[in-house]
């Protein structure tokens, strides 16, 4: 038995009046999606754990088959995972985001323009990151460039319970509400007060602004935490597997789960993404033995976010025709195989920021059955009347 699961990062979202109070997913073109549910199973998990931060990482860990409760030790040690930096158990890693900032004077009244730095290139945001370490780093702190806005910083014996808002969470509002609270806050807001200082003028900055693009003029320290310990998936569930994924985070969960990770020429977490090649990728590890895929698409997140309604679309059609579809046509290659599909989270364009409700997801095994609905949507699986209440329940509902 092959075992496959596909998420498409921030799909589920609220019915919009614009697409005549149809969501996204209800409105897209998805014949394969709609393929499993009427083949298959389909209703709701609860994917976030009551208590906890609706992200990406605890979804992802959830659904992966990991009780959150028991393994969450915040987002950015799992990154620095995938990232090749190794952390010392006194270590405390920090997401380190490089945003667009309001040009307000003082840094309390600035506005978060953008949280991504208008998606900045891995190669600028490297550049402003290594200017960033050689102006704060020192012998406790270090920054590491990452991909794309997404980046990180160590800190040695640094703060755990600092109160930090993921700028994904604030998209065009006034920082002042958000800015670091508690332990530690005055030193984490002076170093992303620096970070301004530094990179306002920062040539790649000028640039990027002739060019009519968005600055990365400041870092935004976030999704703080020490290293983790997962036990190994194949120890849990007695299958070896892949990962495959463009973003740190889900690729860390995969290497500390003992999964491989398989980067794919192209893959970049955003609408530009090389969609098929994650598909064929995933059905090659297959072939050479793999007996599970977990399969991470980032971008209908990243539209979410940005309020991106045409692109949201876009992103999960694209997911429906070009990884799903490729997927089904390679998987009959094979004698038996089971199939699940799912957000993490959503991610509504109406408030751009994650929730904790739970999520549709549709399971098709090619032994097949007919399943009662036709529609893969967050309305179809909620009129099934199965609610999943954890990630880790749904893992051992699927792989039997």
């Amino acid at each position: 038995m092959k075992y496959v699961v596909l998420v498409g990062d921030g799909m589920a979202d609220y019915p919009l009046p614009e697409l005549n109070h149809k969501t996204p997913l209800q409105y897209a073109n998805t014949p394969n999606m709609d393929l499993l549910v009427s083949r298959g199973e389909t209703g709701l998990v609860k994917t976030v754990p009551d208590g906890f931060p609706p992200g990406s990482d605890v979804a992802n860990l959830s659904v992966l088959g990991y009780a959150p409760e028991k393994y969450y030790t915040g987002r950015s040690p799992l990154e620095a995972v995938s990232m090749g930096v190794q952390l010392a158990d006194h270590d405390v890693a920090f997401r380190c985001n490089l945003v667009t900032l309001s040009d307000a004077e003082d840094y309390t009244n600035k506005q978060m323009i953008d949280y991504s730095a208008g998606e900045i290139s891995s190669g600028e945001a490297r550049d402003l990151i290594l200017a960033i370490e050689s102006r704060l780093g020192g012998a406790d702190i270090k920054f590491y460039p990452g991909i794309s806005y997404r980046h990180l910083m160590v800190w040695r014996e640094g703060p755990e319970k600092t109160i930090l808002t993921p700028p994904h969470d604030i998209p065009d509002q006034p920082v002042a509400k958000h800015l670091p609270r508690g332990e530690a806050a005055a030193e984490v807001l002076e170093m992303m007060r620096h970070s301004n200082a530094v990179l306002k003028n920062h040539p790649v900055n000028l640039a990027r602004l002739e060019k009519g693009q968005r600055p990365g003029n400041s870092i935004w320290l976030w999704g703080q935490g020490k290293k983790p310990a997962l036990p190994l998936f194949s120890d849990l569930y007695r299958l070896e597997g892949a990962v495959v994924s463009a973003v740190d985070l889900v690729m860390g969960i995969g290497i500390c789960a003992g999964l491989q990770v398989l980067k794919v020429p192209g893959a970049t977490g955003n609408i530009h993404t090389n969609f098929r090649g994650k598909a064929n990728y995933a059905l090659e590890a297959l072939r050479q033995g793999a007996d599970f895929i977990y399969l991470h698409v980032e971008a209908p997140d990243e539209a979410g976010h940005q309020g991106d309604l045409n692109t949201k679309i876009k992103a999960i059609e694209e997911i429906d025709r070009q990884v799903l579809g490729t997927l089904l046509d390679g998987l009959a290659e094979f004698p038996m195989f089971r199939i699940m599909l799912l957000p993490d989270h959503p991610t509504p364009l109406s408030i751009r920021t994650h929730t904790a409700d739970p999520v549709p997801y549709a399971i098709m095994d090619s032994r097949g059955k007919s399943g009662s609905h036709n529609v893969y949507s967050e309305e179809t699986a909620a009129s099934a009347g199965i609610l999943v209440p954890d990630g880790p329940t749904l893992m051992r509902r699927f792989i039997l």
